[in-house]
């Protein structure tokens, strides 16, 4: 008996040890998995190289489209000469930089097309998006109008907040040129596209050849060629997406492609294996461009050139709708339809029409949805950047391109001191976190929508997130990204288009404008003028009286706008000075002045601290733009040292019970000031 229970503790003594061993190897296990998920593959950093330099183009390959086909936009400015001389926003514009008004002209069309259908190779990442989201996201289908579908282009607008291109019919059937796919028809009464998908277009903008691209594939049995195209791909009918040959549709791909299955079959088109025939690329135009306020269009789904615009962005965008290409309306019945279930649709769905949570891709894990940035009064808004927009970039923050790095921008060469590194910029994110020059904002939005995707997915993990993030650098893109370097060439033109074209669109211009204001109680007016004055101008206005050097706005440490650690005492100085009787004095006499809303921005882009706005703080609170993270060199040195503001109360959205928030500040905290224009 003595032998068993020894044998017995033996036995035991050895369960309980294999048990521990065993645990101790599941949790190494377990952790080293959690790790590798974690861990980003840094040793890849750097050392990836986009496909057009893949394909050994060179940046003079990609050259900027000139020509005027969208000149009838943006309120014809760009039309060329009307009355025997050119439209006052392009001699303004020619008389700041000293050119030419036809070379002001030239560069601003050349920054028009490229707004409208530069994509910077990212049809690459919304293929990716559509076969890593389980068939829910497919541009490819956004843009089509098959009879399974709740959209079309006859309700394009209304049901997805799209806005056509003009010059497309709904497509009545499979197109077999375009490998059986429900594509809008560009009609014959409409010139050929100049940038794609005609055989001049290709030949003056030739696509990037790679995989598939210009080799023989088969549909429906017959062995046809997958063109090359152009590099700014064809259109879609959709403004701001555009067709690109998928160079991963070779030949045994395309003997799989089955488009009616494409359309009807969750089983198929759900295959994160499947290999569409086309990717889609998306511009800026996608999120930005909508109906003219001044000559809006009659019909919202058949909109002409003179009817659409494109600075006031995508104010009818519905994001869940787009994002889940097969969401159908509710039944009489009212029944939740399948997509309901789902917690990325719930997700969408909390992004009201027009607004979109801009860090949804490269998630900092704060659902924010947030209005489409609109466009307006450029002009005026760099004259807030050269009096409080002062940020000093240090690093790689240093390696983003500045107006004196081109021809057409030289002039402008105030706003960025290459001696000790100091930029004048416009705070165009609600946070106030880009900061590093105007055409830096402008370039990190096209890597924000996929460009160089082959670098930028190694720094996160896309929509899921988990990965610890990293900052995509600057001197990278530049150095294996051709489609950055291009980029790069005509953000130039874009900054002169905006300045040119973004301007006010003023309501005694839009229909029925002038009745309504002549209407008007101007009693009534003039009480409002001084209610603003007194109450919102100091936020609201970009023009405000200067403040008595006893107030320190603007001296010592808060020179420039006071940027920095020491941002918190600088705005205290100015919100005293704002809240004195002296400043309401003279800000009403100010606001009394005829000329007081022209070239005024309708906001003093100063960083905001939440403690004193006390509204939605997940704007505020963003961590993208943070030192290390993945927008790092897109932001300022003397941004990532922002102090932090005072603690706030937030409330459980479902309970409303109070809980105090501290932000953690360098960089979190602030919000600047919405514009009042439209």
């Amino acid at each position: 008996m003595h032998g068993w229970t020894k044998k017995a503790k033996r036995f035991l003594f050895w369960l309980v040890t294999t048990a521990a061993a065993l645990v101790v190897l599941f949790l190494f296990v377990a952790g080293f998995v959690v790790w590798s998920l974690i861990q980003p593959p840094s040793d890849q950093f750097g050392k990836v190289e986009d496909e057009a330099k893949l394909a050994r183009r060179d940046v003079s390959s990609l050259p900027a489209a000139t020509e005027p086909y969208f000149a009838e936009m943006d309120k014809g400015l760009l039309k060329g000469i009307e009355g025997g001389e050119y439209p006052q926003e392009i001699r303004q514009i020619a008389g700041a930089t000293g050119l030419d008004p036809e070379a002001i002209r030239q560069a601003a069309i050349r920054g028009q097309n490229a707004w409208i259908v530069w994509t910077g190779g990212n049809d690459r990442f919304w293929d990716f998006a559509a076969r890593n989201t389980i068939g829910a996201f497919d541009l490819l289908k956004t843009v089509s109008s098959h009879p399974s579908q709740a959209y079309g282009r006859d309700n394009r607008f209304r049901y997805l907040g799209l806005v056509n291109e003009p010059g497309f019919d709904e497509a009545t059937g499979p197109d077999p040129k375009h490998f059986g796919l429900w594509l809008d028809q560009r009609r014959t009464d409409t010139p050929p596209d100049p940038f794609g998908g005609n055989p001049d277009a290709d030949r003056r903008y030739p696509g990037v050849e790679v995989g598939a691209r210009g080799k023989p594939v088969e549909f429906e049995a017959r062995e046809v060629t997958l063109p090359v195209g152009s590099y700014y791909g064809e259109p879609t009918g959709v403004m701001g997406l555009r067709l690109f040959p998928n160079p991963d549709f070779d030949l045994k791909a395309s003997k799989k492609w089955d488009p009616d299955r494409y359309y009807n079959d969750p089983s198929y088109y759900n295959d994160k294996d499947l290999v569409r025939p086309y990717r889609v690329g998306m511009s800026c135009a996608f999120c930005h461009v909508g109906p003219n306020p001044i000559t809006p269009p009659a019909d919202v789904e058949r909109p002409q050139f003179s009817q659409i615009t494109s600075n006031p962005g995508a104010q009818y965008f519905w994001v869940d709708r787009i994002f889940f290409w097969n969401t159908q309306p509710r039944g009489e019945d009212d029944k939740p339809t399948s997509n309901e279930g789902n917690f990325l649709f719930q997700l969408f769905h909390t992004n009201p029409p027009g607004s979109l949570d801009t860090s949804l891709v490269s998630s900092d894990y704060i659902n924010n949805p947030r209005t489409m940035n609109a466009v307006y009064e450029t002009v005026a808004r760099l004259g807030v950047a050269s009096g409080t927009g002062w940020e000093n970039l240090t690093g790689d923050e240093l390696a983003n391109k500045q107006f004196q790095d081109y021809s057409q921008t030289a002039a402008l060469h105030a706003f960025f001191n290459k001696r000790d590194g100091k930029s004048a910029s416009m705070r165009v994110l609600k946070d106030g976190s880009d900061s590093v020059g105007t055409l830096g904002a402008l370039n990190r939005v096209y890597l924000n929508i996929g460009l160089f995707s082959e670098e930028w997915l190694l720094h996160f993990r896309p929509f899921l997130g988990g990965q610890k993030i990293s900052p995509i650098r600057v001197p990278d893109a530049q150095k294996n990204s051709v489609y950055w370097q291009a980029t790069e060439t005509m953000t130039a033109d874009m900054a002169i288009f905006f300045l040119v074209t973004g301007r006010s669109d003023l309501l005694k211009d839009a229909p029925g404008g002038k009745e309504l204001l002549a209407a008007l109680d101007q009693q009534q007016v003039a009480r409002g003028r001084d209610v603003f004055a007194e109450n919102c101008a100091a936020c609201h206005s970009s023009k405000q009286p200067k403040a008595p050097a006893e107030f320190g706005v603007g001296e010592g440490i808060c020179e420039g706008g006071g940027a920095g650690p020491q941002y918190r005492e600088c705005w205290d100085r100015y919100w005293a000075w704002a809240q004195s009787a002296q400043f309401k004095q003279l800000m009403r006499a100010q606001a009394e002045k005829p000329d007081f809303l022209v070239d005024n921005y309708l906001s003093n882009e100063r960083r905001v601290p939440i403690d004193l706005v006390r509204t939605n703080a997940c704007s505020a609170i963003a961590t993208n733009g943070l030192a290390g993270d993945i927008w790092d060199n897109f932001t300022s040195s003397t941004y990532k040292t922002l102090p932090a503001p005072k603690e706030v109360t937030v409330h459980h959205p479902v309970s409303g019970a109070a809980t105090p928030m501290q932000s953690p500040g360098n960089g979190r905290g602030y919000l600047r000031p919405p514009s009042l224009i439209s």
